[in-house]
């Protein structure tokens, strides 16, 4: 089901399974987003909405690791199979702006 992912590094065609759980879990995160902003909207009190944007970086941070893992599993794997070095360099880079 691969497409173009380690190829070019613009695109990438997901499992069924995968796409779902990635869409699931930004609908998830658009929602906590809009509850917050509904929070500002009626003046709630700031601890309080601050726990909720606490709530929507991790889970973020739950997608991101979602993400990275299936990238790994899949291009980062293939390319390093095929002897595609420079992917191990753009793993790298990616990790470093992730640790920002």
């Amino acid at each position: 089901m691969e497409k173009a992912c380690c190829g070019c590094h613009q695109t990438k065609e997901r499992s069924k399974e995968e796409y779902q759980s990635l869409i699931h879990r930004l609908n998830r995160i658009e929602g906590q987003v809009r509850g917050i902003r509904g929070m500002v909207e009626k003046s709630a009190y700031c601890p309080d909405i601050l726990v909720q944007v606490a709530a929507v970086n991790a889970a973020l941070n739950a997608f991101n690791k979602e993400l990275l893992a299936n990238h790994i599993r899949t291009c980062v794997a293939k390319d390093i199979r095929e002897g595609k070095d420079e992917t191990i360099d753009e793993l790298v880079r990616t990790l470093q702006k992730l640790m920002k």
